[in-house]
């Protein structure tokens, strides 16, 4: 049932479902529309966790009717089995209180995002009534499956998404016309260091130099079964290494290794969960893939501990291509490692130095995962300059600059265009003749729909996004990351890992023949430079301050210190400590395309930002004081 403007959409999700973005991001495109909303408080998500007591019930029901809510949203991406109940019980109390699908209905529409699975189950058992999310709409989709009627869609959106729907347009015409399947391997220059221990990504750039240049192809990989030994594996890896190797598409080998091999390499893990990924134990397993991947380049995960002992078996065992560190990232803020914040942090300035004296490049993996935690698009490129001059200020020689699009997956393009190219400038500008930055880019992490082809039309559409960031430069990216198209269905297969390069050095070449001729959408508008004025001009204010008001910012404790105080802001992030309360205090919504910093909804000037922060100051040096002060050796 279409909506109209005196309408109140409802979005509910449960408490122990952490997902917030496409909530956030539905809710913005529709008060974008004119329409209100409301996202269910913590009571309704608790209340939705126990939907079979009845005090529950008459929770949800009273939200319902004390909002006037006609329109209902239940967002719930965990076990697809929990999901479909969960809503079928929602769905139940809904009718016996006469609220839906009744002759006077309270509640006109229904609509559920989850995974694939659990959509489909829903999509049979109330054959179509109920409209699913499975991810990956395009924003006019997800408008029109919300029931608004496209005329209520305003001008803004609809233009703000042409550019996204001309990239959509080319990516299908890719894919139906199959040529990529013709796409044979790059021919690539050999020289004496090539495929040894002394071989090198600058060495592989240089050399792609000398001919017609084509970026360097990197991809992740990694199979684990729970019904396969640790050994087995291992020797199945092994196998899909000759196999890439020998199919000749691929530069970079990234090892998917395992939770544990990030978090316990070495030790013995009896009884303990791997946690997916290939189960490396050792430096000689790692020496044995080294082996069976000539002549690729190869790379894998830092560690969540121990990172400079780590960091050193990575290079004796597989000449490690580059290090990829995370920062702020990967410790007790996301759960993922034991380190508290500032532990990590030193932890990993540690091992920058130690790299700098091996001359290998460093990659930072942060402003996605800013993003992941939703970060505004000045946080985005803030982070990853912070993270950039750090690197720099450590010895680093290499940088190699990690953009993530599509990133939340709800951006549009020409705001994709303006975020990549404001974060590149910035960091570029601390080049000189001992620190060279190269660019990596990739789309986002939940970007492809769990629809084959149409994941592979969004794989072509991407790869021209890309090269757009710079372009008039043939050799910009300089790196490509290939997210297999078979992201959102199941971990990629030597074969699918092959298929996603053809179509990615398929797109990049037919995009360019198309750009030569003139047939390829402006992107060079006003609207574009306008839009990367303003994001240069909000984050070189906030750097400036940060710099001014942050003793020793590119420091373990600057950088803690900046976290803390909320200059970096994550509205969405999971810690609940009172620690990083002032980086957790804000909010942030999807307008024109963007994320934006809000105040119960109302954005936020820079000027506010940064007086909210220097505001904060007090408070997180306290933090430091009472937590570290005694490790304060810097």
């Amino acid at each position: 049932m279409t909506a109209d403007k005196n309408d109140t959409f409802g979005l509910i999700k449960t408490l122990v479902d952490a997902h917030t973005m496409g909530i956030n991001a539905a809710a913005s495109l529709l008060r974008d529309c004119g329409y209100h909303v409301l996202i269910s408080p913590r009571q309704i998500e608790y209340a939705m966790e126990r939907i079979s007591a009845e005090s529950s019930q008459q929770t949800i029901l009273e939200w319902i009717r004390e909002n006037r809510i006609s329109h209902l949203g239940f967002s719930y991406r965990l076990d697809p089995d929990s999901a479909v109940d969960l809503l079928g019980r929602l769905v139940h109390i809904l009718k016996e209180a006469g609220y839906y699908n009744c002759s006077d209905p309270v509640i006109k529409s229904i609509f559920f995002a989850g995974l694939a699975p659990a959509c489909e189950k829903i999509e049979r058992e109330y054959d179509g009534t109920i409209m699913t999310f499975r991810g990956g709409e395009s924003v006019e989709e997800s408008l029109l499956t919300m029931g608004v009627p496209f005329d209520d869609i305003p001008k803004q959106i609809k233009e703000g998404c042409k550019y996204d729907k001309e990239l959509a347009k080319f990516g299908e015409g890719i894919i139906k016309s199959g040529i990529y399947r013709e796409m044979k391997p790059p021919v690539r220059r050999s020289y004496p260091e090539y495929g040894t221990m002394k071989d090198t990504l600058e060495l592989r750039l240089e050399n792609n130099r000398l001919d017609r240049f084509g970026p360097v192809i990197r991809a992740h990989s990694g199979p684990y079964s729970e019904d396969m030994s640790r050994i087995a594996c291992l020797k199945e890896y092994q196998n899909w290494c000759h196999e890439l190797a020998s199919a000749g598409y691929l530069d970079v080998l990234s090892i998917g290794s395992s939770q544990l091999s990030q978090s316990d390499f070495g030790k013995k893990w009896d009884g303990r969960l791997n946690g997916g990924g290939v189960p490396v134990n050792s430096e000689a397993e790692y020496s044995d893939i080294w082996e069976a991947s000539r002549p690729m380049l190869v790379r894998t995960y830092s560690g969540t501990r121990d990172l400079l002992k780590l960091a050193q078996v990575y290079e004796r065992s597989i000449n490690i291509a580059w290090h990829a560190l995370s920062l702020w990232w990967f410790d007790e803020l996301d759960g993922r490692g034991p380190n508290s914040l500032y532990a990590n942090l030193t932890e990993h300035i540690d091992t920058i130095r130690y790299i700098s004296t091996t001359g290998k490049p460093v990659e930072t993996n942060v402003p996605h995962h800013f993003a992941f935690r939703g970060a505004d698009d000045a946080t985005f490129i803030i982070s990853g300059y912070l993270a950039a001059k750090t690197a720099k200020k450590y010895g680093t020689k290499t940088f190699i600059l990690q953009n993530m699009l599509n990133t939340p997956r709800s951006t549009w393009g020409i705001q994709d265009l303006a975020k990549a190219r404001t974060l590149q400038k910035l960091v570029r500008e601390l080049e000189d003749d001992d620190f060279r930055v190269i660019l990596q880019t990739r789309a986002g992490l939940d970007y492809f729909k769990p629809d084959m082809e149409t994941a592979k039309a969004q794989l072509a559409s991407v790869t021209a996004l890309m090269d757009d960031i710079d372009p008039f430069d043939e050799t910009s990216p300089e790196i490509i990351h290939v997210v297999s198209y078979s992201e959102a269905l199941f971990l990629a297969t030597p074969d699918v890992i092959n298929d996603s390069i053809r179509i990615t050095l398929t797109a990049l070449e037919e995009y360019r023949k198309l750009k030569k001729s003139g047939m390829t959408p402006d992107v060079m508008t006003d609207d574009i430079i306008k839009r990367q004025v303003m994001l240069e001009s909000s984050c070189r204010k906030i750097i400036k301050a940060m710099e001014e008001n942050i003793p020793d910012l590119y420091s373990p404790k600057g950088l803690y210190l900046a976290f803390t105080a909320g200059w970096l802001p994550v509205p969405d992030l999971w810690s609940d400590s009172d620690e990083f309360a002032c980086a957790k205090g804000w909010g942030s919504r999807i307008t024109g395309g963007g994320v934006v910093l809000c105040d119960n909804d109302i954005i936020l000037s820079d000027d506010e930002r940064i007086n909210r922060c220097l505001t904060n100051m007090p408070r997180a040096q306290y933090e430091y004081k009472c937590r570290y002060g005694k490790a304060d050796y810097e």
